[in-house]
């Protein structure tokens, strides 16, 4: 899905395009998550590629919260905030956090655990020297914007990067147990026995702390042999 918008007056070009990759993060703060907004070098459908050092000049010294967090590029619906955004050599990688207490960030959270939403899109301003087209291989080479917004989207325009994990400490032990057999690739016995483990270290109390630590060393020594 692309969404633009074109200023005559000022050149400028609103595009919605990018998908995100999330990783867990690790922390313990509820509706946590980290991952990349964008990807370099990678074509999308609309046959844009995103350059390295594209967001550069937009994010530096800029308070990453007024890069806005919305659902589906919905100006009226925020849905929590960008805490760290940063260019690496792969591509733009934030460090994000869903409204929990809102009904519309708990369900999102939700949706991500299932696997139902798993892609993020990014709004930006584009002005006439900030890309480069290529007639032969018909690309628009996009090499400096002005980033507006990163949404969570249901159908993004990027195919290429995937959703990978949420944060398991916020998972059920069937949630973790179907994770790490989706996504790790383990047999259904020692999905189990992992998720149980896993689940009580997210949540037990002090004094059980040596037992799970037990439990894990056990664990590891099951998955070496």
């Amino acid at each position: 899905m692309t969404t633009e918008l074109v200023n005559d007056s000022e050149s400028e070009i609103l595009d919605f395009d990018t998908e995100c990759e999330f990783k867990q993060l690790e922390s313990d703060d509820e509706g946590s998550f980290e991952g990349y907004a964008s990807i370099f070098g990678n074509k999308d459908l609309g046959n844009d590629v995103i350059k390295s050092g594209a967001f550069a000049e937009s994010i530096k010294g800029r308070n990453p919260k007024n890069i806005k967090l919305l659902y589906q590029h919905k100006t009226d619906e925020p849905i929590g905030v960008i805490e760290q955004i940063e260019e690496d050599r792969k591509g733009l990688k934030i460090q994000g956090r869903l409204a929990m207490g809102t009904q519309k960030g708990r369900e999102v959270f939700e949706l991500m655990k299932m696997g139902a939403l798993d892609s993020m899109s990014i709004g930006y301003r584009l002005s006439a020297d900030g890309y480069k087209y290529d007639p032969k291989t018909r690309k628009r080479q996009i090499k400096k914007v002005d980033l507006m917004e990163i949404s969570l989207v249901t159908f993004p325009m990027n195919p290429k990067a995937k959703v990978t994990k949420v944060k398991l400490a916020e998972m059920n032990v069937r949630e973790i147990e179907s994770y790490l057999r989706d996504a790790g690739g383990m047999s259904v016995s020692l999905a189990k026995q992992s998720a149980n483990i896993l689940y009580k270290s997210f949540n037990c109390e002090v004094k059980e702390q040596r037992d799970v630590a037990d439990s894990i060393k056990h664990l590891i020594n099951t998955i070496k042999t």
